[in-house]
């Protein structure tokens, strides 16, 4: 995998990191520019839900008209600090249709410990596309495993946060 620079993001106050859509706009823009000079993906792939949103705008950023979804969570509920189950969920695998041979870019909004990226990353490798990148808006280093540094395991990382991280999409944006 191949490291990139990432800016890291602070909570002006305990709790959670709240992003605004400048935010998304600012990571949006960062990624595009390192995935154009990587080569541009015939497909991205956004981990629902979460990753629906960072896929769509990455996709219009970067005139991609191929956009796909796969239901993949091991978060229990929405609100924050929410449970985790340690295997991920994955619902309609079918919708990722085929990708034999196909530039694909996995994409997710947030990976605290990078196990439902992983998983992912996997179930879309045994479908023979050629080229898999992986990419997210923040890495929660909280949640990191301590060992491993991110940017091993992700090819592509707009910011790294310490903590909680509420995006703007998110019901509970609410200050």
């Amino acid at each position: 995998m191949t490291a990139s620079s990432t800016s890291p993001l602070r909570a002006d106050r305990p709790g959670p990191l709240f992003l605004t859509w400048d935010d998304i706009t600012t990571a949006t823009a960062t990624l595009a520019h390192r995935l154009a000079a990587a080569g541009i993906p015939q497909v991205v792939v956004g981990i629902v839900r979460g990753g629906m949103i960072p896929a769509a705008w990455l996709a219009h950023r970067l005139a991609i008209r191929d956009v796909r979804t796969v239901e993949v969570t091991r978060t229990a509920s929405d609100g924050i600090n929410a449970a985790k189950s340690t295997v991920p969920t994955v619902r309609n695998p079918a919708s990722l249709g085929d990708l034999t041979g196909l530039d694909v870019l996995l994409v997710d909004d947030i990976a605290g410990s990078g196990v439902t990226l992983a998983h992912t990353a996997r179930m879309i490798h045994d479908l023979g596309p050629a080229r898999l990148r992986t990419a997210v808006f923040v890495v929660n280093r909280a949640n990191w495993r301590p060992s491993s540094d991110p940017h091993h395991d992700i090819d592509y990382i707009a910011s790294l946060a310490d903590t909680w991280v509420v995006f703007p999409w998110e019901e509970q944006h609410e200050r």
